[in-house]
């Protein structure tokens, strides 16, 4: 990003952000920098009653794993909302206020109960939808009971269960939306699978979205050339042998789905004769669909689909979790590098040894009473010095600050696709889409039977290096952008009759690169 600087005292007439400020570009100037101004509450606070909490509230979120709901109650804290998680002796998934509604005693403490769960201090009973269904009255009274059990409800949230995941909608029952199976089964091919994992995050939830969108730190944050001495597990950094990601990518991001959603298409070069495209697709409000994360380019490849889907889920306005699937299998892991057996509560296999237990030995599943505790504070972890040596996403994201001050930012051109994105959340929250609001969305969830398709793909195609670098360039940018459009041109179509014809544009697509 340019500056116009003033020769004549060194400053600049705007910061980073473009807020105005005035910045002295002085040697040694750490005391013209040492200002620290607000965080933009507009996006990043999630809590009752601001503008983004309210917005996700219209949204189904995953907000724990099936494996934590176990024979006592899970306490949860989703959006500053403190909450108790469990699954009741009839099956039936239970999201509840935490504070009992009598005196507010924490149902994390309760005993689950054939159906709901009672509060141990006085014995109240509450089913999974909010219903008193029992209040200890002395014998005698037992009308007086229940008309106090009329009386009162225990907040309460509907939840459903995904494939290892449970599902909270935590906004106004008359407004609730469809539950957005995107492509009915994000397209898991016979043989894979959809293994559920959940990393914590010591920080705002918008940072760690913001890390989905910015496709050139893999460059420098996952090149074992920048680990400190080698300290480093062997399959933490290059990612995991796909020299294909350590090529800085030509980045196109485009909105797609009215602005709903944001397609990122990066172009890397193989080698002189292959061209990899990979297309990650970004949805409001917190959701990320990414392709293969070990592509090597080897082999040519038309619409390879999901490999990562997660959401990036508030705890609170300096905490949140990246909770989703994992996809498993010979069809998506063309090159046998996944480990499932790495995969679930705080683990998951491509960033082993990097998330916030940074556990350094290689390890298998765990029960959820085996797991040891969520440090509280990334610098107080016993392998501290460990992440100074291989510092990974987790480093990168929660050192932002619990907070990260988007006015001291200096973005450059690489940075555009997570300013696009908040733009698009920006628009979203405050009305100013009416397709991306919590209405529109509903609106075309419903329109699309609750399964909507994603732009997220991996593609190898044989295209050949061009003759010079301004016309590779041009080159990489009209592939990248070609192919967002063949994806945009099939929306209409679903399942396989979509995939046939997507692949079969992207078999023209690159006859027309190659000039055949």
């Amino acid at each position: 990003m340019s500056k116009l600087m003033d020769k004549r005292d060194g400053t600049t007439g705007t910061g980073g952000s473009g807020q105005g400020t005035v910045k002295k570009l002085i040697p040694y100037g750490g005391y013209y920098t040492n200002k620290t101004v607000g965080h933009d509450p507009e996006l990043t606070e999630t809590g009752p009653g601001t503008p983004t909490g309210e917005y996700m509230r219209r949204f189904w979120h995953p907000i724990c794993m099936s494996m934590e709901l176990t024979d006592t109650p899970r306490f949860l804290k989703i959006m500053t909302e403190e909450l108790v998680a469990f699954r009741d002796g009839s099956g039936r998934v239970g999201v509840l206020h935490a504070h009992c509604v009598h005196r507010g005693a924490s149902l994390e403490y309760g005993a689950i109960q054939e159906r709901g769960i009672q509060c141990c201090y006085h014995g109240m009973v509450f089913d999974v939808d909010g219903t008193c269904l029992h209040v200890p009255f002395p014998a005698g009274e037992e009308a007086e009971a229940e008309k106090y059990a009329c009386s009162i409800r225990q907040g309460a949230y509907k939840a459903v269960e995904r494939n290892g995941l449970v599902f909270a909608y935590m906004g106004p029952p008359d407004e609730e939306p469809p539950f957005p199976e995107w492509e009915g089964d994000f397209t898991v091919l016979p043989g894979d699978e959809l293994v559920p994992y959940s990393n914590f995050q010591h920080c705002n939830w918008l940072q760690v979205q913001d890390n989905a969108a910015d496709n050139y730190h893999p460059t420098a944050l996952h090149a074992g050339k920048n680990v400190v001495g080698g300290h480093y597990q062997g399959t933490t950094f290059d990612e995991v042998g796909a020299a294909s990601m350590e090529v800085a990518p030509d980045m196109q991001f485009i909105p797609v789905q009215n602005g709903r959603s944001l397609a990122c298409a990066g172009a890397r070069r193989v080698d002189r004769d292959r061209l990899f495209i990979r297309v990650q697709h970004q949805a409001l409000p917190n959701l990320s669909l990414h392709a293969y994360t070990s592509e090597d380019g080897s082999r040519k490849k038309l619409f390879s689909r999901f490999h990562i889907i997660r959401w990036t889920v508030p705890v609170d306005d300096e905490n949140s979790k990246m909770i989703g699937w994992r996809v498993m299998g010979p069809g998506i892991d063309t090159r046998g590098i996944g480990k499932k057996e790495w995969v679930g509560y705080e683990s998951i296999d491509f960033l082993e040894g990097q998330v916030a237990m940074r556990r350094p030995e290689r390890f298998g599943q765990y029960t959820i009473e085996d797991m040891p505790p969520i440090p509280q504070n990334h610098r107080e972890r016993a392998n501290y010095k460990e992440a100074q040596y291989a510092p990974g996403d987790y480093e990168a994201i929660i050192s932002q600050r619990p907070i990260a001050v988007h006015a001291l930012e200096n973005p450059t051109k690489f940075d555009a696709g997570l300013y696009m994105f908040r733009k698009l959340l920006r628009d979203a929250v405050r009305g100013s889409n009416p397709a991306a609001s919590p209405a529109g969305f509903a609106e075309w969830l419903r329109s699309v039977a609750g399964a909507p398709n994603s732009y997220c793909s991996g593609n190898v195609l044989e295209i050949p290096l061009a003759a010079d670098i301004k016309d590779e360039v041009a080159q990489r940018r009209r592939i990248s952008k070609g192919i967002v459009a063949i994806l945009t041109e099939g929306e209409h179509l679903k399942g396989e009759e979509r995939a046939a014809w997507v692949r079969g544009r992207l078999e023209e697509l690159e006859q027309s690169a190659r000039g055949a």
